[in-house]
């Protein structure tokens, strides 16, 4: 007589439930790392999906049975337009309340008038910028932290037809309030590159929204295994059985909702190539787009980042490279080299 078995794997995880659709677009980063850096500058930046292709990189990996050889490589690009430092948010520390926004400063209007703020903001009027950073300027001394309000510029982007830009909350490295506060005031109102804050050859953590896939069941799901259709089974050979207990506890089976569109956070992501398009990359911009743009994108326009493997998210879709908060204990010095990049040859 049969039976079953006395093992099965847990299919899925509880550590991301409630798998429901994301609240927007744009993620929300909860944590920033702490760099005990003298130069200071934002912990974060947003960058545009283009799309994937491939590379042959020379393995810099001194463990590596590869080492010094050529390896295909998977690359992901993402077009990265320079962002304006739009404002500048301190925070106060409770015990019982923990972080309280204490005042903040922005930029003045006429700085901002060409960055299409009032689509993200309807009645924004910052108040007296000067003002607002003298409030700033003496309440160091009860702050707990510097942040900065970074404006994105999507209308730079190639293959972004919107106007509507995307307005994140970013951390500052260092630790001294004095001089994050400084460097805040030098660059209010004015344009941030990717590469003041990011390095070839460096880690960073993607954070995005991935792809929507809709309602699905539950094989497609969390991978459950699909039943033989003997004649008791014909009509369930893909549904879940017993949901649980019926009453005083949560239910753990896997079952049919929603999947995709969470927000999820891919860890140590390597830099392999970041391009000044501006600088010494310009004639590489001409050469880095197909004749017929960008499957599902368009022409690349601005400044772009290739990193190494694949990133959550669609094409065109905002995602947020941070500083690694657990970087690997060994990184290899320096960018290694791309001996081939599909259609484009050497870098």
């Amino acid at each position: 007589m049969g039976h079953r078995k006395k093992s099965a794997p847990r299919r899925g995880t509880l550590g991301v439930r409630p798998r429901q659709r994301f609240e927007g677009i744009v993620p929300r980063v909860r944590t920033w790392p702490v760099l005990e850096e003298k130069k200071i500058f934002p912990l974060g930046f947003i960058g545009y999906k283009v799309g994937m292709t491939h590379a042959l990189v020379v393995d810099d990996r001194k463990t590596s049975i590869t080492f010094g050889k050529q390896i295909f490589t998977p690359v992901t690009l993402l077009e990265t337009p320079p962002m304006i430092l739009a404002g500048i948010r301190g925070y106060s520390f409770d015990i019982n309340e923990g972080k309280q926004p204490l005042t903040e400063a922005w930029a003045t209007g006429d700085t901002l008038k060409n960055t299409n703020i009032e689509r993200l903001i309807k009645s924004f009027s910052p108040n007296s910028t000067q003002q607002k950073l003298e409030e700033l300027e003496k309440s160091l001394s009860e702050m707990a932290e510097l942040r900065a309000l970074l404006l994105s510029q999507p209308t730079l982007a190639g293959g972004i037809s919107k106007k509507k830009p995307e307005l994140i909350e970013v951390g500052l490295s260092g630790k001294d309030l004095k001089a994050q506060f400084s460097y805040a005031v030098e660059k209010l109102g004015k344009t941030i590159k990717i590469s003041e804050i990011f390095n070839p050859g460096k880690f960073v953590d993607i954070i995005a929204v991935t792809k929507g896939k809709g309602f699905q069941g539950p094989v497609k799901r969390f991978g459950i295994k699909v039943l033989p259709r003997w004649h008791k089974h014909r009509k369930a050979a893909r549904k879940i059985g017993a949901r649980g207990p019926g009453m005083g506890a949560l239910s753990t089976a896997p079952q049919a909702g929603q999947m995709g569109f969470h927000q999820r956070v891919d860890y140590n992501k390597r830099i392999l190539y970041i391009a000044d398009t501006e600088g010494k990359d310009k004639e590489l911009l001409a050469k880095i787009n197909p004749s017929s743009g960008w499957h599902k994108y368009g022409l690349i326009r601005t400044d772009f980042v290739i990193l190494a493997g694949s990133i959550p998210g669609s094409r065109k879709r905002p995602v947020i490279l941070r500083q690694p908060v657990r970087p690997p204990s060994l990184i290899p010095e320096g960018a290694p080299k791309i001996t081939y990049l599909h259609k484009i040859g050497e870098l």
